[in-house]
């Protein structure tokens, strides 16, 4: 058998050698543009952030108790400090925090401050009210529970995590 001999003209070659780089250049600009896309899709089955508050488990009772604490966002290149507010305390043999923002407007709730309803948090801004658990009482403008955010007992001392919508 014969082989032939196989030549690369010049042309062939610069076809090649130019779709190489070509190939090379896209993918080096690609590839930056394409992390950026999935990064939040990777972080979002990340486990969240754990966040001290100062309390430990033997502290709390069964009267909800309001407590402010520290989060560090990073926001890209800037990174901040904000302050947090959480109603903490002990149902049955679980601890429990919820969030003190009404899910009505906004406003800010507050446990036992309705003279007629003593036992209820109670929104201000449109007489909202809630159960002791967060749950809000048919008949009032909040349409659905406070929110809850995800507790954790580590040592003796409670972690707040991230902040859980009710329905």
């Amino acid at each position: 058998m014969s082989e032939k001999k196989h030549r690369v003209s010049r042309r062939q070659f610069l076809t090649y050698t130019l779709t190489g780089v070509g190939g090379f250049m896209a993918a080096g600009m690609l590839a930056p543009m394409v992390r950026m896309a999935l990064d939040p899709a990777l972080e979002a089955g990340a486990d969240s952030d754990f966040v001290s508050i100062g309390l430990s488990e033997d502290e709390l009772s069964e009267e909800p108790q309001r407590v402010d604490f520290t989060v560090e966002l990073d926001d890209g290149w800037y990174q901040s400090e904000q302050t947090q507010s959480a109603w903490v305390f002990r149902n049955g043999d679980e601890v429990m925090a919820l969030s003190p923002i009404c899910t009505h407007l906004g406003c800010t709730v507050n446990w036992g401050t309705n003279e007629d309803n003593p036992e209820e948090f109670f929104c201000p801004c449109h007489f909202g009210r809630f159960e002791r658990d967060g749950t809000n009482i048919p008949g009032t403008p909040p349409t659905r529970p406070l929110d809850v955010y995800e507790v954790e007992v580590r040592d003796g001392m409670i972690y707040l995590g991230q902040i859980n919508q009710r329905d």
